[in-house]
């Protein structure tokens, strides 16, 4: 199995700046993609950023020069800067990476719990 673990939510003023971070671990034997999801109250989860293993990377327009994804491959681990927060940023934001476990090597989606991002007005 591969396991994702989320860390650096919270509560920020709007126009500040939060760090997702987000580890994979276990069976891994490759991770094509890793990003970030994120679901509103009353919402569908939305796509916020993905990134590849080659380092092409895909934004919602919505944080298109606010948000910045980068990965390190080393690690299995992705990260989200995300800088001039608005109200609207408010929501779970779910890490998600498509991998392929070792035992099986079928490539399957892997979500993490999710971290909540509160921004104030």
């Amino acid at each position: 199995q591969v396991q994702l673990v989320e860390s650096g939510g919270g509560l920020v003023q709007a126009g500040g700046s939060l760090r997702l971070s987000c580890a994979a671990s276990g069976s891994i034997f490759s991770i094509w993609a890793m990003g970030w999801y994120r679901q509103a109250p009353g919402n569908q989860r939305e796509l916020v950023a993905t990134i590849t293993s080659a380092g092409t990377t895909n934004y919602a327009d919505s944080v298109k020069g606010r948000f910045t994804i980068s990965r390190d491959n080393a690690k299995n681990t992705v990260y989200l800067q995300m800088n001039s927060l608005k109200p609207e940023d408010t929501a779970v934001y779910y890490c998600y990476a498509l991998a392929r476990q070792i035992r099986t090597l079928r490539e399957d989606d892997y979500w993490g719990q999710g971290t909540q991002v509160t921004v104030s007005s």
